[in-house]
């Protein structure tokens, strides 16, 4: 029997393969990633804050009949720029003209009484005085002519009513401006049940309101405080207005008002801004985007917008050490500039930024790096997006699941914003506090199912609004906000 030599075999198997092991060479290192860099050179910065705004006529002037009759004419064309004094509607005079001529007949009565008894009177007085008339005389022709001055005063008074009735069957246009469409036809027979003809609003200049969250505000606020950001002089801030087409308006406007009180209903501030309209290009109720300008924000710390990521932590940028490595760095950011974000935290003079090729590092990584330099006409040029997290409060009435005007309004302030980016929008319907729970969370969908219906009819995807389970609101606190839904950017 031969003996067993498995065991010998195995181990010398063993020690070739250590042996083999100890010839290899190790593996080559990994080219370094090519990344490009932007190098943090701090710079005062001027701060551009956008809103959407709607535009507001400063005089909108109802034009209505002021006194009864048929509408015989309609002078002017609906839509059209009209000026002062133009004539827009004529009433039939004839009534009128007749009651006028009725009046002077009567002012012409009048006179002559009086006339009579001033010439009584001076008879009477020398004959008095002479006593050769009795004083009873003198008293009877004074009141005499005291009762027909009164007479004619009140003739006088009838003939200057119906002449002002008589003027105000032709109705002209009170100021220059766009006249609306006519509201009554020819032929109608006007009265204060059907006294409103048209409207005309004035256009030059134009008022331009928007409205302001109370956080924005409270923050700009601090900020300034602060003295992160720097306001212009005496406030003087430069309005600029770009119309729907992405157009910038020939004039700027100032900031003429900011409403002292707090709106509860959409949790904002009124801001109002004047911008002259002398070619009448802006018309009343029109949306656009209102640009303030003037303010800085000293040694603002300026990173292309995809350069800073956000991961579970919060936002955080990759950055080159000294040894040419990629480090992970958190970061706290600030508003949008333009296509960047305002970097507040973690970034310093000096620090170099990796822009583009971020995607394939990893703590350590060595790093090819390049200055970043933008493309014109690349996507960056595109209009900024909210960011995560951006939220909008709408609120409803009790028992209600109907959108209001104001929060329409909201809805599509936001709705471009949501369209033009790339992430997603949930939205989320509370309870009301009392009354059935089923019903309550029944109405709360219907509510969330009504922002969402508003953004898709707004042009955004269904697939990109998320609607969340409705939530129950317990507890003290506002009855109004357990009747809201609140629309978030999500990730």
């Amino acid at each position: 029997m031969l003996p067993n030599r498995r065991p010998v075999v195995l181990m010398w198997g063993a020690l070739a393969l250590l042996a083999g092991c100890g010839k290899q060479e190790a593996p080559p290192a990994p080219a370094p990633v090519e990344v490009t860099v932007l190098k943090i050179e701090p710079r005062d910065t001027p701060i551009v804050l956008e809103y959407v705004g709607q535009t507001h006529s400063p005089q909108e002037v109802n034009i209505v009949a002021r006194v009864n009759g048929f509408l015989e004419k309609q002078a002017y064309t609906e839509g059209a720029i009209v000026k002062e004094g133009q004539l827009l509607f004529q009433m039939d005079q004839r009534p009128f003209i007749a009651q006028v001529n009725e009046a002077k007949a009567a002012w012409d009565k009048a006179k002559a009484a009086h006339d009579t008894a001033v010439a009584n009177l001076n008879r009477v007085k020398p004959l008095a005085a002479q006593n050769a008339l009795s004083k009873k005389d003198l008293d009877d022709a004074t009141g005499s002519e005291q009762s027909s001055a009164a007479s004619l005063a009140g003739a006088k008074a009838n003939l200057d009513t119906a002449e002002l009735n008589l003027s105000y069957t032709t109705i002209a246009s009170p100021l220059n401006g766009v006249s609306a469409a006519a509201q009554q036809k020819v032929g109608a027979y006007l009265n204060p049940a059907n006294s409103q003809l048209t409207t005309v609003s004035s256009l030059h200049p134009m008022w331009v309101n928007f409205s302001i969250s109370e956080n924005e505000f409270a923050t700009y606020r601090y900020q300034v405080e602060k003295g992160l950001i720097v306001p212009p002089k005496n406030r003087d801030y430069v309005v600029e207005i770009v119309l729907v087409d992405g157009s910038v308006f020939p004039q700027t406007g100032k900031i003429t008002f900011v409403d002292p009180s707090y709106n509860p209903q959409t949790g904002t501030f009124l801001l109002r801004v004047t911008v002259p309209n002398p070619d009448s290009a802006l018309r009343p109720n029109q949306y656009v985007r209102v640009r303030v300008k003037g303010a800085t924000r000293p040694g603002a710390i300026i990173v292309p917008q995809r350069a800073v990521q956000q991961g579970a932590k919060g936002h955080f940028v990759w950055v080159v050490s000294p040894a040419g490595k990629a480090e992970l760095r958190p970061v706290a950011a600030g508003e949008w500039h333009g296509n960047s974000w305002i970097i507040t935290q973690g970034l310093a003079a000096g620090d170099q930024v990796i822009v583009d090729g971020s995607l394939r590092l990893g703590p350590g990584a060595q790093v090819k790096a390049t200055p970043y330099v933008p493309k014109p006409g690349s996507a960056e040029a595109a209009p900024p997006t909210p960011p995560p997290g951006a939220s909008l409060v709408v609120f409803f009435e009790k028992g209600k699941a109907t959108l209001d005007a104001e929060a329409l309004r909201q809805l599509k302030i936001i709705a471009p914003l949501i369209k033009a980016g790339p992430n997603p929008a949930d939205v989320t319907g509370y309870a009301d506090r009392t009354g059935d729970r089923a019903a309550n969370l029944a109405i709360a969908n219907r509510r969330a199912a009504a922002v969402r219906d508003m953004l898709i009819a707004e042009g955004i995807a269904a697939d990109r609004i998320r609607v969340q389970a409705p939530r129950e609101v317990t507890g003290a606190g506002r009855e109004r906000d357990a009747r809201r839904v609140e629309l978030t950017v999500g990730q």
